[in-house]
């Protein structure tokens, strides 16, 4: 089969004059804005997106998801999507979020595989009015600042920003994940153990053998099974936390 090509911020950003920080975040103030798709696409960011009003949909990893007005969607990486469509009349926001900002960004590790996990099971989600508005006026005041470009302290005032809008994402999410059933498959049980056992142990227990034996598996199993689940190693984990 003809590989994936990948969804990047610095392709989209060549077809796309919207605000940015660089090749780290992509500002869309219309979701009508975003680029369409004439083939499946993994991705290589983030992203964070919320339907003010209209409708559209997607397939991500070969499973379709729709959106109207109040939902927030959020895609993150490695996963390949594909077939987005929007209604004439779609409204809202989005933002596009490179892997490294990502990383620079949430810099306790345990916010990031908490994102990473929650969105597995809740890419779309619905928001309550007010948070939805918070939400929005968190991203325009990001765009403000972007488009007057005049402060010392652009990038770390951004992170800032960006990092309050994930925790508001992420509590509204919680309630979700806490009121409906999850049906995670086997390798996000084992990826999901493995981190809560890292969590508890890192500081004493570096070898990814004794973390196989803790979860009865294979090294090379639960290499290959954290790497497909998160797009990357055992070992990079385990130094995150360390």
């Amino acid at each position: 089969m003809e590989k994936i090509k990948e969804l990047s911020i610095e392709r989209i950003r060549e077809n796309c004059n919207v605000p940015s920080l660089g090749d780290d975040l992509l500002l869309f103030s219309e979701l009508k804005m975003l680029p369409e798709l004439d083939e499946p696409r993994r991705m290589n960011c983030l992203i964070v997106a919320v339907c003010a009003g209209g409708k559209g949909g997607y397939t991500l990893n070969q499973k379709e998801h729709d959106i109207k007005s109040g939902d927030a969607m959020i895609l993150t990486d490695g996963q390949v999507v594909d077939k987005i469509w929007m209604s004439d009349d779609i409204q809202g926001i989005a933002l596009l979020i490179s892997n490294p900002f990502i990383f620079e960004i949430l810099k306790d590790v345990r916010n990031l595989s908490l994102l990473f996990l929650l969105t597995r099971n809740h890419p779309v989600f619905h928001l309550p009015e007010d948070k939805a508005e918070e939400i929005t006026d968190i991203f325009f005041r990001m765009k403000r600042k972007i488009d007057a470009a005049d402060n010392h302290f652009l990038r770390e005032m951004v992170q800032s920003m960006f990092l309050t809008l994930v925790y508001e994402m992420c509590d509204e999410i919680y309630k979700v994940q806490t009121h409906s059933p999850t049906h995670n498959t086997r390798a996000e049980e084992i990826f999901t153990t493995f981190l809560m056992l890292v969590e508890s142990h890192f500081r004493e227990e570096r070898r990814v053998g004794w973390y196989s034996e803790q979860l009865c598996i294979s090294p090379k199993y639960l290499s290959e099974t954290v790497k497909a689940v998160s797009k990357r190693t055992p070992n990079e984990w385990i130094d995150s936390y360390v």
